[in-house]
């Protein structure tokens, strides 16, 4: 009987223990996407209220009225984000925690510089309140991911279908732009990314249960940057196709 109680002891101690590194971990993972988010805006305000402005933007006419066009850095600015990501993807297996930590931090500034245009094409109030509107959305979806006892795994392939799909999409509209598939690309990224909010937050809980007594402290850290730039992705995401329907247009000027 005591060797019973010993051992019950000692499973809710392990218990405890592992439900704590869990929180710590989840923790982790938020601080560095809030950091991460941090630098984004306070870099697309920088671009849009200082001199950078003249870097990426500039003031054209097009028939009798004049508008903000970005510049060549301007358009090369909105690719840098990918080269980022690429590169992180691709080296996930040889880039030491330090570095890729400083790669997603830099990735969230080229992130600021890539979003600024936001700041001169809505008013800033609307854009205040779709990322308020927005992190509620998604705070309250990534804990439903986090505390649900219904496995959301079986999902994951269905949304990885419908984010290739929506990239389609996106770029048929690009280059044969049409207001109704415009507003249907909105509608169903928010509908995509709601839903990779919560699959994430339940994935990224299973890996850490999976690999947390396996891998290194720093491999697990570096881990955490990645599961921080996925949740990043998916809130930046979520925001933007948000702000197609709640953005009010500016005319940009100051």
């Amino acid at each position: 009987m005591a060797f019973h109680s010993d051992f019950e002891a000692t499973q809710g101690r392990s218990a405890a223990a592992f439900d704590a590194g869990l929180r710590a971990y989840m923790l982790r993972v938020y601080n560095w996407m809030a950091l991460a988010l941090v630098l984004t805006g306070a870099t697309a305000y920088a671009v849009v209220h200082t001199s950078l402005r003249a870097l990426f933007f500039h003031v054209v006419q097009r028939g009798d009225a004049f508008v903000i066009a970005p510049t060549g850095l301007g358009m090369i600015s909105v690719f840098v984000p990918l080269a980022f990501v690429l590169v992180l993807s691709f080296g996930v297996n040889r880039l030491s925690r330090s570095t890729a930590q400083l790669l997603f931090l830099l990735f969230s500034v080229a992130m600021g510089v890539s979003m600024a245009s936001l700041l001169l094409f809505y008013t800033g109030a609307s854009v205040v309140r779709t990322f308020f509107i927005a992190a509620s959305l998604y705070g309250f979806m990534s804990l439903w991911g986090y505390v649900t006892n219904r496995s959301l795994m079986g999902f994951g392939s269905f949304l990885s279908m419908g984010l290739i799909g929506l990239v389609i999409a996106s770029l048929v509209n690009m280059f044969l732009p049409a207001h109704g598939l415009t507003v249907l690309i909105s509608f169903i990224g928010v509908l995509l990314f709601t839903g990779l909010t919560a699959y994430d937050t339940q994935r990224i809980k299973f890996s850490y249960q999976q690999y947390a007594a396996a891998l290194p402290a720093a491999e697990l850290r570096k881990m955490g940057v990645y599961d921080a730039l996925t949740m990043y992705l998916n809130f930046v995401n979520l925001f933007q196709f948000l702000l197609q329907f709640t953005g009010t247009r500016s005319d940009g000027r100051d």
